[in-house]
């Protein structure tokens, strides 16, 4: 991916109350009030564990830069495994079906750091959004860039407008304090050949990618791409229209750890979570999505996140399905 400027933000941003999106973000804001008190911020990172799982922001992004918001939808939060998505996008774009090769495209149905699973299938993650799956990815983007978290900021950057967006060192260095179990399974990898980068180096460059902090605002712009069959804001191309449906496809099956079946039944929306409490979704050809509110359920996915989707798919009746 060649470097490119940001993106001249949006002069349409829209605050809540107004346009085509506004009233019904003033009434999901309302309606999952209560469900803040539900739940429980990240614990085995603790500086996640600090979150106040009374806060709660959404936005949607159209495909034109218009945005609207609710809530703390400019605060930045911990983006964490959301950005496995941009990830894959940018390997994808970099030399397409040759990363199949090396991870699936399956539900795993197991929990996302599953040691278990890798072993009895070789070394070859089930998906790219499964914690194995995703040092895979990370693993080929630091191959084929030289600085895999460095390009997943630069697409942040780019395409949400905010060259402000960055990497949390505090953070990077709690998840890799106790990062025991992505060492083990990036180890197990590269024992069947699956990893190509020292585990050291390509631990470090994970846990700097999951480091980075944006807002609601700034990642529904920056997936605006997937609503927009693969093409920038600018009118450039990362992906075609077959790998944006991929990559929608993948995300509907397989991002949000094992709960993707229940969300894509109450939410109807490819999707992809992280123990943030940020969840992104995509509405092909019509708009994206980030919500934030760091009180998770046992699975690892915010339960006023996934309660504000379903809200948004049911009152606006945009849906895959």
């Amino acid at each position: 991916m060649p470097d490119r400027p940001c993106r001249v933000p949006s002069d349409t941003v829209t605050a809540a109350g107004t346009g085509r999106f506004g009233t019904v973000l003033d009434r999901i804001e309302r309606e999952t009030a209560t469900l803040r008190a539900c739940g429980s911020p990240a614990d085995y990172i603790p500086l996640l564990a600090d979150a106040d799982p009374r806060r709660f922001g959404m936005a949607v992004a159209e495909p034109d830069g218009t945005v609207y918001g609710v809530g703390d939808w400019r605060t930045p939060f911990s983006t964490q495994s959301i950005t496995k998505v941009f990830a894959l996008a940018l390997v994808l774009s970099l030399e397409g079906e040759r990363i199949w090769r090396g991870v699936g495209r399956e539900p795993s149905g197991n929990p996302f750091n599953s040691l278990v699973q890798l072993e009895y299938e070789n070394g070859v993650p089930r998906n790219p959004f499964i914690n194995a799956g995703a040092l895979v990815i990370t693993d080929r983007l630091q191959t084929l860039t030289g600085n895999a978290a460095g390009r997943i900021r630069e697409l942040l950057r780019a395409e949400s407008g905010n060259p402000a967006i960055d990497f949390t060192p505090a953070i990077a260095a709690s998840e890799a304090a106790h990062g025991d179990r992505n060492a083990a399974l990036a180890h197990f990898m590269a024992s069947y050949g699956n990893i190509a980068n020292p585990v050291p180096d390509l631990l470090a460059a994970y846990f700097q990618q999951c480091s980075i902090e944006a807002s609601c605002a700034d990642l529904a712009l920056a997936a605006g791409f997937l609503a927009r069959r693969g093409v920038w804001t600018d009118g450039s191309v990362l992906l075609t229209p077959s790998q944006a449906k991929q990559v929608n496809a993948i995300m509907l099956t397989c991002g949000t750890y094992d709960a993707a079946g229940d969300f894509a039944y109450r939410v109807g929306l490819p999707g992809k979570s992280g123990v943030g409490g940020g969840i992104i979704a995509v509405v092909p050809g019509v708009c994206t999505l980030c919500v934030w509110s760091p009180g998770l359920d046992p699975r690892g996915n915010s339960v006023a996140g996934v309660a504000a989707l379903d809200r948004f798919t049911t009152l606006t009746g945009l849906s895959v399905f």
